[in-house]
């Protein structure tokens, strides 16, 4: 296995961090001296996080020897949210020089393929890290029928969302869908550094999306466990859908999502419409596999 040198993302996580934390929003004060730098300086972080000169060290990409309480006061001093406080250990856990045993991809259980398909009121779908959709409730593929049209499988929802042009149709708030997708796939290298699946995706979109390399650029990420969704769908019109994702425990790096629509709105009028849709379609095609026969 191939040693992973995080060293740069180390370095430009913290310091974009950095450069989001005001001397004011952090309790510095000012002495009315110009400030060159946007954000903190180093110097102050480490004044703040107790660290004294190994913050320098540290933001410089030297996460290897850091402890746990160091990581700690440096995600206080920053004022990480638990989506980048997260990161910032997994980036440290990617810098220790014993390195995690080859695992193979996960596989969806057939027990959860069960229990996705008997969903039958509420899309729902299996992702991995990459944002690979493996299995989708009938409901579902019919709510994500345009990321379906591509014949590429797995279908994959980043690869959508910055290398289709339907997408901007598909999503009406497309500008924060590409935000949570890339914070999803970021936090997913931090803490899979050694997926070479995820690694491939990420190269493939940087030189295909120059709007994708500018929001990896940024380092953000965040947790994507519940929310609001919105679609605008070609058969349907307007959805919208609040989502819950949950990890798979017996399943690392598998995720569950379920959509549901409030009782009594529009948006649960066209689900159930959709659910209709999808059960002529499978109509159709079960009628042409019979006649092939």
């Amino acid at each position: 296995m191939e040693d992973v040198d995080n060293r740069m993302e180390v370095r430009d996580f913290l310091a974009t961090r950095r450069a989001k934390i005001t001397p004011d929003q952090a309790g510095v004060p000012l002495y009315g001296h110009r400030r060159r730098v946007p954000g903190l300086r180093r110097e102050e972080v480490a004044q703040l996080a107790g660290v004294s000169t190994d913050y320098t060290r540290l933001e410089r990409g030297n996460l290897a020897g850091a402890s746990d309480s160091v990581l700690d006061a440096i995600a206080r001093a920053l004022q990480l949210d638990e989506a980048e406080r997260a990161h910032l250990f997994d980036l440290a856990r990617a810098a220790k020089p014993t390195r995690p045993p080859r695992r193979p991809p996960p596989r969806v259980r057939p027990s959860i393929q069960r229990l996705v398909e008997s969903m039958t009121a509420t899309p729902a779908f299996v992702r991995n890290g990459r944002l690979d959709v493996l299995v989708i409730n009938p409901l579902g593929r019919a709510l994500y029928s345009p990321v379906f049209d591509d014949p590429t499988r797995p279908a994959n929802l980043a690869r959508f969302c910055f290398l289709t042009p339907q997408a901007r149709e598909f999503y009406p708030d497309r500008q924060e869908v590409a935000e949570a997708t890339v914070a999803v796939l970021r936090g997913g290298a931090g803490r899979d550094p050694y997926n070479r699946g995820l690694s491939d995706l990420i190269g493939e979109l940087a030189t295909r999306s120059e709007d994708f390399c500018i929001r990896w650029a940024a380092h953000d990420v965040r947790l994507h466990e519940t929310g609001t969704k919105h679609f605008r769908h070609p058969v349907v019109g307007l959805v919208d859908v609040c989502f819950d994702s949950m990890s798979l425990a017996a399943d690392p790096g598998l995720i569950l999502t379920a959509y549901s629509a409030e009782p009594g709105t529009a948006s649960e009028a066209a689900l159930k419409l959709l659910a209709s849709w999808a059960a002529t379609l499978d109509q159709a095609e079960s009628s042409l596999a019979t006649d092939r026969i």
